[in-house]
């Protein structure tokens, strides 16, 4: 209980340097590890599946379904590459030829007779509902919770996992991941208690106008405007700190990844509106320049470029609805002495600086967005069908984690179609994939084995104050690994990442090691039906731990997570 309650924000080691290596099996030699460079026995090329996930709609945002392999075409950094995975899913199942047959032949099946197929993990969706309460308005956030309760009660399949975090200049997950939506709709009432912060930016840019339009000169009152600029462009860097650390949690997992992000906006350029209302009240253009200072663009494209890299659709709400103009208000009638602008322009600066972020978040992953309208069901339901019919394309390169970031183009060769997706990745290299993916599965548990990796944990014992030393015991069936032939004996590679996450979500750092596997080729046989143990100790501080471990079969280019609990110092 209570893992996963907390985020990368508290960052402190709670699994200790692990202690004297032992590596315990008749085909490993004991403490007998290659440095880096040495030990070369085979040459091994990465290849890297990348998976794209492409929805094809018409005019309207209408799915257009039933295409194949042979209508898209894939695209990286301009040139062509081959479509090697394709998997088209309509209506929330997978769409093959195969089972509308079988479905036709016969009248007597039934809508009850037939079974659905369990949906593959890698299609799995994984959905984070994220409430800005930091940059949302109450009343507005309720209105919205009222559609959102809807559509997750009503248009989520019952295989789709959904987690519901809030922003609160701090992140916290409200409820993990579960494939009961009806409790993250639930758990919105309690958000619903909640003040939200928008209200007191609303305050204080009022307070801002007022200063102008009372001003005599332009000294008066910039050092105001710059006060105000520098003080949201401080707040923005935290709320883009923590969407990046919640799009880093997710690197990791398995299958699609969704994000709908709440709120009423972020500004692209913090203060560019006051600056503008300024200029135009002193006629004094120069005021202009100095609000690039806070321009936050750059940060918002490599948080879209994080999120393609973590393969994460951003889906963006804002709550603001259809805005009004703070010029309808007889408080405030800026007007420049020409008469060619009234506060009602620096209003437009100001609503279109706030919904610039949502908008590229969304058309640069692929996703969509939900402005200008006060109910957000129709668009809620446009999203339902994104998560219901899409395609997934698949395709390998050779960098080799050259991390570079890679333009993705998919173009359909149909006439009157709209094509969204991921615009790119940067190639990760091997060590930061196994790392996230070790991260993401001490946060939420989800494990993926096809090397059927076991862990076994033994009773700590105290060795000094507050630090205990856990026996760790990890078996891999050599039957499960790919091995070279040489000579005298087989050889096989694998490289093995612990982390550690206490009942706080407090997290250690991941660690790697590498071992080389030799087994004598008159032993090759018994050994394929046995397994590879390694041993070690790790120390760590009394509590509730989960211990994830990642295992890569370099030869077979095959990775797996699993993981496990324990109570440390306990009665």
């Amino acid at each position: 209980a209570g893992f996963g309650t907390g985020l990368m924000s508290r960052l402190r080691t709670v699994l200790l340097p692990i202690t004297a290596l032992a590596v315990a099996t008749a085909w490993a030699q004991e403490a007998d590890l290659p440095n880096e460079g040495e030990g070369v026995f085979f040459e091994r090329l990465d290849v890297n599946v990348i998976n794209v996930q492409v929805f094809v709609t018409d005019k309207k945002g209408n799915p257009i379904l039933g295409l194949t392999e042979d209508d898209f075409e894939i695209f990286e950094a301009g040139e062509p590459v081959a479509i090697t995975n394709f998997y088209a899913v309509e209506g929330g199942r997978r769409s093959s030829p195969v089972e509308e047959t079988r479905a036709s032949a016969s009248d007597d099946v039934t809508p009850q007779a037939e079974e659905r197929p369990p949906l593959p993990e890698a299609q799995r969706l994984h959905l984070v509902v994220y409430i800005d309460n930091f940059n949302i308005r109450p009343f507005n956030r309720n209105r919205v919770f009222r559609r959102l309760r809807e559509f997750l009660n009503d248009k989520l399949d019952a295989e789709d996992r959904v987690m519901l975090v809030s922003y609160d200049r701090s992140l916290h997950v409200r409820h993990p991941f579960t494939t009961d939506s009806r409790l993250i709709a639930t758990a919105l009432f309690e958000l619903e208690k909640m003040t939200g912060h928008a209200i007191t930016v609303d305050s204080d840019r009022r307070e801002v106008l007022r200063a102008i339009e009372e001003a005599e000169d332009v000294s008066e009152v910039e050092w105001q405007v710059r006060q105000y600029a520098e003080s949201r462009y401080s707040d923005l860097s935290f709320t883009i700190d923590a969407l990046k650390e919640m799009t880093t949690s997710l690197a990791g997992l398995p299958g699609r990844k969704a994000f709908l992000y709440v709120s009423d906006g972020l500004p692209m350029q913090p203060g560019e509106d006051l600056y503008h209302a300024l200029s135009n009240r002193f006629l004094d253009s120069s005021v202009l320049t100095r609000s690039r200072d806070q321009n936050s663009a750059r940060r918002f494209q490599e948080l879209a470029f994080q999120a393609n890299t973590n393969e994460v659709t951003f889906y963006t709400i804002d709550a603001a609805g259809l805005r009004v103009a703070t010029a309808a208000s007889a408080q405030h009638s800026i007007v420049d002495p020409r008469g060619l602008h009234s506060l009602g322009f620096v209003d437009s600066i100001y609503f279109a600086n706030l919904q610039g972020p949502l908008l590229l978040l969304a058309r640069q992953t692929g996703g969509q967005s939900i402005y200008n309208t006060n109910d957000v069901g129709s668009g809620l339901g446009k999203i339902a069908s994104d998560f219901d019919s899409y395609y997934s394309l698949g395709y390998t390169t050779s960098h080799n984690g050259s991390g570079r970031y890679y333009k993705i183009v998919v173009k359909v060769k149909r006439k009157g179609v709209r094509v969204r997706h991921r615009q790119g990745y940067r190639d990760k290299p091997l060590t930061a994939r196994m790392e996230d993916g070790t991260r993401s599965t001490l946060m939420y548990g989800f494990e993926q084995n096809p090397l059927q990796v076991n862990i076994e944990l033994g009773q700590g014992s105290l060795v000094e104050k507050e630090r205990y030393e856990v026996p760790v015991t990890i078996s891999i069936p050599i039957g499960k690994l790919v091995l070279v032939p040489r000579e005298e004996f087989h050889e096989a590679r694998v490289k093995i990442y612990f982390g550690a996450m206490d009942e706080r979500g407090d997290f250690s750092s991941v660690q790697e090691f590498a071992f080389p596997i030799r087994i004598p080729q008159e032993e090759l046989e018994v050994a394929k039906q046995s397994s590879w143990v390694y041993r070690d100790r790790m120390r760590m501080r009394p509590g509730g731990h989960r211990v994830a471990v990642g295992v890569w079969d370099e030869i077979g280019a095959t990775g797996a997570f699993v993981t496990k609990s324990l109570v440390v110092g306990g009665e």
